[in-house]
């Protein structure tokens, strides 16, 4: 099979230039940007409130213990939060019509242990150029223990994966902290990927060592010294904040691409694929819980995963909007609009697949 791949240009035309068209008129007859507005800037500040002013209290009061460490846990539901909402659009470059400020807002991955260039290449070079195409979306990779694909090896513990698997997807932003960022660094620079201008490996090598130093520092070194409580108590709340943002990404995000209805497209032998990108995004791609308000406030979009693979240039906070738009023109041109009403009904798809995927493949 060959290694590069080759999206089809038939099928697709009439249907791209519809929908842009009718998207482009939403946004010029309502006089709006595509960018972000008020509403993602207060949702910005209360992101980073949720992720920031625990700490405070926990270096400046005196509250039990238990206190102390549930605040942690609301700072991992902070760090969630800013990870979907904030440095997802930022480095998209949506957050705003100013480069500057999409570069900031990115930056807030660092908060997260991760590295804005490692993010990028995975997210919006492999995963969005080729979305459930094994071998080449990084997203579909979970080592040996979790076998997200028909293509990856099966290993007998993998019968149980619908079971453990929970607990070990909140172990995501503890694994960017610790070996992710060295791994992909060291792959990507070798490989020469990058989305714009690929960094030279002194100033990348430099930039992942000296904000995994800052970042010990700052959210366990600095809380140890300036507390009044002891120092397992610190590294334990790092861990359980860890742990939520973890869990609560790797559930989002595996509920878009990782469940019953999605395909997983191989191409053929000369590496083409049936389908043009925009529509092979329609058949690898799933929302979820589009009607549910605070899912659509809290999720960045995630839940609507649909229009931001084939709008990625647009900030998340109009996709509810253009959401119809794309609904009526998918249905027009008899093309599918995978969609589950609600989070519940996507996390028992996303089990129950991964339960399939865990038998013995001759059993599947």
């Amino acid at each position: 099979m060959s290694n590069q791949i080759r999206f089809s240009r038939k099928h697709s035309r009439d249907f791209v230039r519809t929908l842009n068209k009718r998207v482009n008129e939403y946004f010029k007859e309502n006089n709006i940007s595509k960018n972000g507005n008020w509403k993602l800037y207060l949702k910005t500040g209360i992101m980073f409130s949720l992720l920031l002013v625990p700490m405070y209290f926990i270096i400046a009061t005196s509250w039990p213990v238990l206190v102390k460490l549930s605040l942690f846990i609301v700072m991992g539901v902070g760090m969630a939060g800013v990870g979907m909402n904030v440095m997802h659009d930022g480095n998209h470059g949506t957050y705003s019509k100013y480069n500057w400020i999409n570069k900031l807002m990115g930056a807030s991955i660092y908060l997260l242990a991760g590295n804005v260039y490692n993010w990028q290449v995975q997210h919006n070079v492999l995963h969005h150029t080729y979305t459930n195409i094994h071998g080449h979306d990084e997203d579909l990779e979970a080592g040996r223990i979790i076998r997200f694909s028909q293509e990856s090896q099966w290993r007998k513990f993998h019968k149980f994966q619908h079971i453990y698997s929970v607990f070990l997807y909140g172990l995501l932003t503890i694994n960017w902290a610790i070996t992710t960022d060295f791994k992909q660094s060291k792959r990507y620079l070798k490989k020469k990927l990058s989305y714009g201008k690929l960094p030279s490996p002194l100033k990348q090598w430099s930039t992942v060592v000296l904000a995994k130093i800052a970042y010990v520092a700052i959210w366990i070194v600095l809380p140890i010294v300036f507390t009044d409580v002891s120092w397992w108590v610190i590294v334990l709340g790092f861990l359980m904040m860890h742990y939520t943002a973890g869990l609560i990404l790797s559930i989002i995000f595996q509920l878009a691409h990782v469940v019953e209805d999605t395909e997983m497209p191989l191409p053929d032998e000369e590496g083409k694929l049936a389908h043009s990108w925009v529509t092979h995004q329609l058949f690898t791609t799933s929302n979820f819980s589009t009607e549910n308000k605070f899912m659509n406030w809290f999720a960045g979009g995630l839940n609507h995963q649909v229009e931001h693979h084939i709008f990625p240039n647009i900030s998340h906070i109009h996709y509810s909007k253009i959401r119809e738009i794309v609904k009526r023109t998918t249905a027009e041109f008899d093309l599918p609009y995978k969609e589950y009403q609600s989070t519940r009904k996507a996390i028992i798809s996303h089990f129950k697949h991964l339960k399939e995927l865990g038998r013995q493949p001759q059993l599947t």
